[in-house]
């Protein structure tokens, strides 16, 4: 546990939260500024400041997890889609998001910003030869992650 972890003291319950779903190794509550109503996170009780550093086994009972709470959350909420984000920007512990998804920026997280007439569009199509050279570079890393 780390003692400045926001994430950590809600596991050691020093800090209240809306909980969905706990056992020994994972918790699950709403966030308390939500995206969207019903708006989850899933941690693991274990202080882990990356999801890549995550027990592999660990790892798959989180994703299990988020596909079982995904599926209450489209039934409850009525909507064809929850998004699914891990991102670690506004605590470094890992965590899941989950956002049921009435329209497809929702995941985007726009309740952030402040400028409310943003338009959202896709970003440029990358090149056949960008694509190609981007992909072999994360090749030969997956290859040498491997064999380490």
């Amino acid at each position: 546990m780390s003692s400045n972890c926001l994430f950590c003291r809600i596991a050691a319950q020093q800090i209240p939260a809306h909980m969905v779903y706990q056992d020994d190794a994972l918790m699950a509550f709403l966030d308390i500024h939500p995206a969207r109503v019903g708006h989850v996170l899933i941690i693991p009780r274990e202080h882990f400041p990356y999801f890549e550093e995550i027990a592999p086994e660990k790892m798959t009972r989180m994703t299990l997890l988020a596909q079982q709470i995904a599926r209450a959350l489209k039934q409850l909420f009525n909507v064809a889609r929850v998004g699914l984000a891990i991102t670690g920007v506004h605590v470094a512990h890992a965590h899941i998001h989950l956002i049921p998804m009435e329209t497809p920026n929702d995941i985007l997280f726009l309740t952030m910003v402040e400028q409310q007439d943003l338009t959202v569009a896709l970003p440029a199509q990358a090149s056949a030869q960008e694509l190609a050279q981007t992909a072999a570079r994360i090749s030969r890393a997956l290859a040498l992650e491997s064999n380490t």
